[in-house]
């Protein structure tokens, strides 16, 4: 597996400067419109009742990142893939989860207090886990093959978290803060805001894929199934610690879906600052990684809720 993957390392995505920068925009919007819908009360009411918001945390944070960093030493791919994986997996939840929850007919209120929480908390546990697992991924690698990758990635705590608190923590200030000051141009702006910053999104995927076609279809087989194994375990591992916990069927649907619906968004951003990965790292199995989770992960979401839309969940726990 390593050897067909090394050749991802050698290939440079269509990714610009400026298409960074409009990125960053794009899920700092997200990030606000997500807030505008967030009150203090969400997290008072998770205090109060915090059994499904501590299950959503465990697997989003712990059981998730840990499950990644078994994975990778399991089925053995290449240093960046691996590193792209671990990076997936202790981001925050994705974009479009809340609608998904919504879609599915679990607890919508349990999903925008989850995103809230895991948003705030990824400005500490999204470069915490991402450093700590990756870190011991590559001592592990060292020990076992050095030659395996010839250039060491320093992974700095501090570059990582300064740049999620930029794209997350800032953006989720100011748009509660907008709320609570300013709850009538809310009321106005939150479903526009909303909808068009997860268009938008949508439609940079669709650029992005477009704009890099022809190297996704030439080496997209090397990791379809890696990223269909890893969404498939984020699903699993979130349903069925909801389910060992005893949570309501619509808290269980809300905590799978909030696990596996990653923002990939922000894992491509991580990959491409020149301050956290200097840009001679050859990095494009962590990018490929990266970029067809955000496809996959809309997919996989979207199959699921309506699977579970067609089905009205029972009262009965």
């Amino acid at each position: 597996m390593q050897r067909l993957m090394k050749v991802l390392d050698q290939v440079i995505l269509n990714f610009s400067q400026e298409g960074l920068f409009a990125l960053n925009i794009v899920i700092a919007m997200i990030m606000f419109g997500v807030a505008l819908d967030i009150r203090w009360s969400h997290f008072i009411d998770l205090l109060k009742n915090p059994k499904s918001l501590v299950a959503g945390v465990v697997a989003q944070f712990l059981l998730l990142p840990s499950l990644t960093f078994l994975l990778v030493l399991a089925i053995r791919p290449t240093p960046t893939v691996a590193l792209g994986m671990i990076l997936v997996a202790s981001c925050p939840g994705g974009n479009v989860s809340n609608f998904m929850s919504y879609l599915a007919k679990g607890n919508t209120a349990l999903s925008v207090g989850l995103t809230a929480v895991s948003t705030s908390l990824a400005v500490i546990m999204t470069p915490l886990n991402f450093t700590m697992w990756g870190k011991l991924y590559l001592n592990i690698l060292e020990r076992n093959d050095a030659s395996a990758y010839l250039v060491p990635i320093e992974l700095d705590l501090m570059d990582v978290a300064f740049t999620v608190f930029l794209l997350l923590g800032l953006p989720v200030l100011l748009g509660m803060l907008c709320r609570n000051y300013f709850p009538r141009l809310t009321a106005k702006i939150t479903k526009p805001i909303r909808t068009g910053s997860i268009i938008i999104f949508i439609s940079y995927i669709v650029i992005l894929l477009g704009a890099n076609f022809d190297p996704f279809k030439k080496y997209i087989h090397h990791i379809f199934l890696v990223v269909l194994l890893h969404n498939g375990l984020a699903l699993m591992a979130g349903y069925l610690l909801a389910r060992f916990m005893k949570l309501p069927v619509t808290d269980r649907r809300s905590v799978t879906i909030e696990t596996a619906i990653q923002n990939s968004g922000l894992a491509l951003v991580l990959i491409f600052n020149p301050r956290i990965f200097p840009p001679e790292l050859q990095l494009g199995g962590m990018a490929f990684i990266a970029a067809w989770w955000g496809v996959w992960h809309i997919v996989s979401g979207l199959t699921l809720a309506g699977l579970w839309s067609r089905k009205a969940p029972q009262l009965k726990r």
